[in-house]
């Protein structure tokens, strides 16, 4: 069901040119735009529940990811580099196209606590888009290894089957 009010907080957002070319971007075995839009809604509903400040959880979650490095062309140690510096990159990047207050700033550059070295989350609402990120990473990634072992138990069973 789509929340009106949460399409009308992240239009500007979700509508941009930028932001839509993380769609192009392999993230978590699918890509960083869906990645970045699960985390952004489920946030802003938990936030709502809790009566925290929804808008700019679903803002800065949104946002959380927009950088547009391709894990998939970059070497091993360029990966751990980028897993443990994207949070500036996002924070610097969403900066370069959107007004952001500074708890959606936080929100952005804590996300990643405690593996990024930046800062210890200030907010509520900080510490909630660090957790939804991780279940939702968590959920996306354990969803891949599910379709790649349904895929190698089918050819298994078409080869055993053409014996």
């Amino acid at each position: 069901m789509i929340d009106n009010e949460y399409e009308l907080i992240i239009k500007d957002i979700d509508s941009s040119e930028e932001f839509q070319k993380t769609k192009e971007i392999v993230h978590h075995g699918m890509n960083r735009y869906d990645h970045s839009k699960r985390v952004s809604l489920y946030s802003y509903k938990i936030a709502k529940k809790l009566g925290l400040s929804y808008e700019e959880v679903a803002r800065a979650a949104l946002l959380h990811d927009f950088f547009l490095v391709d894990n998939k062309n970059i070497s091993v140690k360029e990966k751990a580099n980028t897993l443990v510096n994207h949070p500036k990159y996002a924070l610097k990047y969403s900066e370069k196209f959107f007004y952001l207050t500074e708890k959606e700033k936080d929100i952005i550059v804590t996300h990643m606590f405690p593996i990024a070295p930046t800062r210890v989350p200030k907010y509520a609402e900080s510490w909630l888009v660090d957790i939804v990120d991780d279940v939702v990473a968590i959920i996306e990634e354990v969803q891949v290894k599910k379709r790649q072992i349904l895929s190698m138990a089918n050819f298994f069973i078409v080869l055993l089957l053409t014996i």
